[in-house]
């Protein structure tokens, strides 16, 4: 018996060590180096977070029923004013609005602490934020950081957004209008952070958001690591509830989390409308790498747009799908340029209803009185090491908007009840291992 538990150590050691090996000199798909920032996973411990300021220590109480938004935001800015500091939650459940924290404070929310949204949209005052490729003015998110270099949020506790009464809102709406908008009720975010460098938010506990759950807006360098980001989809949806939305971002790694969300889990965000590469508060995203994630029901596992001009060497690997649509989602908008390019999808297991999906995106089209429709090109996407199930394996539609070219399929086991392949709508697509029930594709 010890010489077979022997041998089983040293076969998963053998698979550990050979997969580490594969990903320890890779490159990203255009071939320029991954730097070893990605490779780093190193947890923040919160005795290097400086002065800890326990909320509870400056007149916050325990009493999980009452609005505690100013006195919480003071201790943030008595910390800002000290020099700096971490705000601690500490066990208990803290209701709040919208809290904005400032250069060199940072958040840590104690396991058994709960720093609770209010349902109440009065508690998140309108101001100059970003929503769905615009800036506009609109409700701040529950955490807010507005350049805050070095922001972080860790510990084992939970941030939750109490979005019910946001969720009912919404669908009643719906009921009025089919058509609404999802900026037509006044929902708040989780966590919003803008024009901020080197990021983390790792272990804590992301849930129930009234709108998107993790939105960064012109950030660099941000890590996303060990994170639990949950709203519910059964009995009722939680609307538009992204669980990380990225927007215009450089350098971004989001490692080890859980994802199950009521819309998309990854997002690509940066821009929309005819003349959206024009406007300079849009922009690309570029060097993304998700990897050892686990992804429940969602829209999709990793989805490039809607609301997205420019994504470039964007890697998703070593993750495993249970219940997403759709594994990889091009959002075309035929309203928006847009190029996705230098994408690729390996190693992954599970199961999505569909594998790929490239289609146009119609949802509140608006030329604004543009004469022609711009173009958009997919190109250089490769998927390959994929074990899934799924219903349709290549959902690409035709559409005369749209340039695909140099798709790669690769080492590929794919159970499917839609198998057709129609390789006319991508100019330069290669298929090498690739079987789907079981017949090889040729």
């Amino acid at each position: 018996m010890k010489n077979i538990l022997k041998v089983l150590v040293f076969i998963i050691g053998f698979f550990q060590i050979s997969f580490s090996q594969n990903y320890a000199n890779d490159t990203f798909p255009d071939g320029s180096p991954i730097t070893n920032w990605f490779k780093d996973y190193t947890k923040i411990q919160l005795k290097n977070l400086g002065k800890q300021y326990i909320i509870t220590d400056f007149g916050v109480g325990k009493d999980s029923t009452k609005i505690q938004t100013i006195q919480i935001q003071k201790v943030i800015d008595k910390a800002a004013a000290s020099g700096g500091g971490v705000i601690v939650i500490p066990k208990g459940v803290y209701l709040s609005g919208a809290l904005f924290f400032k250069p060199k404070t940072a958040l840590y929310v104690s396991e058994g602490g709960v720093l609770k949204g209010s349902d109440s949209i009065a508690d998140f005052p309108i101001m100059p934020s970003r929503m769905e490729g615009q800036n506009l003015d609109y409700f701040p998110a529950l955490v807010n950081a507005y350049g805050v270099d070095n922001f972080s949020i860790s510990g084992k506790g939970t941030i939750n957004g109490n979005g019910r009464k946001y969720w009912e809102a919404f669908w009643e709406r719906r009921k009025e209008n089919p058509k609404c908008t999802n900026l037509e009720v006044s929902r708040p975010r989780l966590v919003f952070v803008w024009n901020s460098n080197n990021v983390q938010l790792q272990d804590v506990k992301l849930i129930n958001s009234g709108f998107w759950t993790n939105h960064f807006y012109k950030c660099n360098n941000v890590k996303l690591l060990d994170l639990y980001i949950f709203s519910p989809h059964i009995e009722i949806k939680a609307p538009s509830t992204d669980a990380i939305d990225i927007d215009i971002c450089t350098n971004f790694l989001v490692k080890g989390c859980y994802m199950s969300v009521n819309d998309d889990a990854i997002a690509l965000k940066g821009g929309k409308g005819p003349y959206a590469d024009q406007d300079k508060n849009n922009g690309p995203n570029s060097n993304i790498i998700i990897e050892d994630c686990n992804f429940g029901f969602c829209h999709s596992a990793l989805t490039n747009g809607s609301e997205s001009i420019h994504n470039k060497n964007v890697i998703m690997r070593n993750c495993k799908i249970d219940g997403a649509s759709r594994m990889l989602w091009l959002k075309m908008r035929p309203d928006t340029p847009q190029r996705y390019e230098y994408i690729r999808v390996e190693d992954i297991k599970g199961s999505a209803k569909n594998c790929l999906a490239i289609f146009a995106w119609k949802q509140f089209f608006d030329l604004k009185g543009r004469p022609d429709i711009p173009l958009s090109y997919g190109d250089h996407v490769t998927l390959k090491n994929i074990d899934l199930k799924c219903e349709t394996f290549y959902g690409v539609e035709n559409d005369p908007n749209v340039r695909l070219s140099n798709f790669t399929f690769e080492n590929m086991n794919i159970e499917a009840a839609k198998i057709a392949v129609d390789k006319s709508l991508i100019n330069g697509v290669t298929f090498k291992n690739v079987y789907v029930n079981k017949k090889l594709v040729e």
